[in-house]
C-alpha cells in the first residue's frame, strides 16, 4: 500500500494588499517564511505510527492552483491544513477521491467542524491522532480498506510515553530552516481566542525528556547543527520539567526557538538553563499593552490582565540573559480603540523587544471567540474559513470599524517592519545584552 502524507503548507494573505504588504516588510517576509517553512510534524508523528510494510511518503502542496490534477498518485492520503487552507484541502482531496484514492482528514480544523470535512473524506481523525491511527491503520491492512467513517480519540486517555519518534528522515532536510519537536500539549490557560492544541488535546501533557531527548538526537542524525523550534502552546508551564529538560539538552549544542509565558521571567534560574541550553529566543503573547485589552481574555483566571504592569520589566530581565523576546500583539481585542495601535508602538520602542508580530484577532472555528461573536452577530461572513490568516478580518470590531483595523494593521507594520526599525531593534538587543555581560564580569570579579 501506498500512503501519502499531505501538508497544505502555504499560509497567507487572503487580501491581495496585505500579501503586497508583506512582500515589502522584511518583519513579515521573514516570519512568513520561517512558518512555511516549518514540517508537518503531526504527519510525521504519524508515519512513525505506520507499519513499515507501508510504503510511505511526505509531500507538502503550497499551493494548489500549481498542481494540475495531485502532486502524485496514492492508495490513500491523509492530509493536513490550516484553517486558512481548507477549501484547498477539501479540493485535492475531492481530486483524490475522484481516482479511486481514499482520503484521511484530521487536524484542528476537522476536528472543530467534522460535519463540514465529512463531505470529503473517507475517514476522518478527531481530536489527537496518535491513539486512533494504529486502529485505522490495521483497517486498511487487514479489512481490505475498510475505514470506519470517523476515529474519535476525544475520550482516549492519550500518554505521552507513548509518543512515536516522528520519521525526520521522509524531509528533505535542506528544505527547511527549522525543525520542530514536541515537549508538552495543551495548556492550563484557557485564551478565548487560542485554536491550538489546546483544542484537541484539553488535558495538559509533558513529554517524557528521554522521549524528547531522542527525537533531537534523531534530528542530529540528520542535520549536524540543526535550529529547533520546540512545537509546543506554553513550553515552561511545568517547571521540574522544563530544568530536567534544559539540563538534557545542554550538553546536545543545538540552537533553539520556542513559546511560553511571562512567567520565565520570574525564574532566574529557569533562564540561565534555558540561555546554557541554547534558547535563542521565545515568543511571548502580550496581547495588548493595556489591563483593558486583556481583561477577560484568560478566561480561567484573568492571568495575563494582572501581569500587564510588568510587561517592561519581564523584557529586559529575559533579554538580559541573552534570550531574544519575540513579543506578539492581536489588534482589535473587545477592550482596545483606536489609540491601541499607538500604545503598541510605543511599547515596541520603549521595551528594545527583539522581535514583533502583530496579529488581527482571529476568530477560528471550535473557539470560545468564535461561538461568542458569532451570537452576538459579529462574523462577518459565517464559515469564511479563508479569512482564517491572522491578518485579515473576519469579524465586527467592538471599539473601532473593519477598515480602521486594517488600516492600523497596515500603518503599525510599516512602523515596525521598517528597515530602520528591525535594524535598531537587534542593535539594541545587542548592545544591551553586552553591557549587562561586562557588569556581571565585574561584580564576579570584585567577589572574588
Amino acid at each position: 500500500m501506498k500512503l501519502g502524507l499531505i501538508a497544505m503548507s502555504g499560509v497567507r494573505a487572503h487580501n491581495p494588499e496585505l500579501t503586497a504588504l508583506g512582500l515589502t516588510l522584511p518583519g513579515f517576509v521573514e516570519r512568513n517564511k520561517v512558518i512555511a517553512s516549518l514540517p508537518s510534524l503531526g504527519l510525521l508523528t504519524l508515519a512513525g505510527l505506520t507499519p513499515p510494510s507501508v510504503q510511505t511518503r511526505y509531500l507538502e502542496v503550497p499551493d494548489i492552483d500549481a498542481v494540475s490534477g495531485v502532486p502524485e498518485e496514492f492508495d490513500v492520503v491523509a492530509i493536513s491544513s490550516f484553517s486558512a487552507q481548507i477549501g484547498e484541502a477539501y479540493a485535492l482531496a475531492d481530486r483524490y477521491r475522484a481516482l479511486g484514492t481514499k482520503v484521511i482528514l484530521g487536524g484542528l480544523h476537522v476536528s472543530a467542524v467534522p460535519d463540514e470535512a465529512r463531505a470529503h473524506a473517507d475517514a476522518l481523525v478527531i481530536g489527537e491522532g496518535e491513539p486512533v491511527w494504529p486502529r485505522l491503520m490495521s483497517d486498511l491492512l487487514e479489512n481490505g480498506r475498510n475505514l470506519r467513517e470517523v476515529y474519535d480519540a476525544r475520550l482516549l486517555d492519550y500518554d505521552f510515553r507513548d509518543s512515536p519518534m516522528p520519521r525526520f528522515e521522509l524531509l528533505n532536510i535542506d528544505s527547511y530552516n527549522r525543525l520542530t519537536v514536541q515537549t508538552q500539549r495543551g495548556c492550563p490557560f484557557r485564551c478565548e481566542f487560542c485554536a491550538a492544541s489546546i483544542r484537541i488535546s484539553p488535558t495538559y501533557k509533558v513529554k517524557p525528556v528521554d522521549r524528547v531527548l531522542a527525537e533531537i538526537r534523531e534530528i542530529k542524525s540528520l542535520w549536524s547543527r540543526p535550529f529547533i523550534e520546540f512545537a509546543d502552546d506554553n513550553t515552561f508551564v511545568n517547571k521540574t520539567h522544563s530544568k530536567q529538560l534544559m539540563r538534557a539538552i545542554a550538553p546536545e549544542e543545538i540552537r533553539w526557538f520556542t513559546e511560553t509565558d511571562l512567567s520565565v521571567a520570574d525564574d532566574v534560574e529557569l533562564l540561565e538553563m534555558m540561555r546554557d541550553a541554547g534558547c535563542a529566543e521565545v515568543l511571548i503573547g502580550f496581547e495588548s499593552t493595556t489591563f483593558s485589552g486583556l481583561d477577560g481574555l484568560e478566561q480561567r483566571s484573568n492571568w495575563k490582565a494582572k501581569r500587564v504592569d510588568k510587561y517592561l520589566d519581564a523584557v529586559r530581565i529575559i533579554q538580559n540573559h541573552g534570550i531574544r523576546v519575540n513579543g506578539c500583539f492581536i489588534l482589535g481585542l473587545d477592550g482596545t480603540g483606536l489609540d491601541s495601535f499607538d500604545a503598541i508602538w510605543q511599547f515596541v520602542q520603549e521595551s528594545g523587544l527583539f522581535d514583533v508580530q502583530i496579529t488581527v484577532q482571529t476568530a477560528f472555528p471550535g473557539t470560545p471567540l468564535y461561538a461568542r461573536l458569532k451570537s452576538e452577530g459579529r462574523i462577518l461572513r459565517d464559515e469564511a474559513w479563508e479569512l482564517c490568516t491572522l491578518f485579515d478580518v473576519n469579524f465586527k470590531p467592538a471599539k473601532m470599524s473593519v477598515a480602521d483595523l486594517e488600516a492600523g494593521l497596515r500603518g503599525l507594520a510599516s512602523q515596525i517592519y521598517s528597515d530602520e526599525s528591525t535594524l535598531e531593534r537587534r542593535a539594541r538587543f545587542r548592545r544591551n545584552y553586552h553591557l549587562q555581560r561586562r557588569s556581571e564580569m565585574r561584580q564576579r570579579s570584585q567577589i572574588h
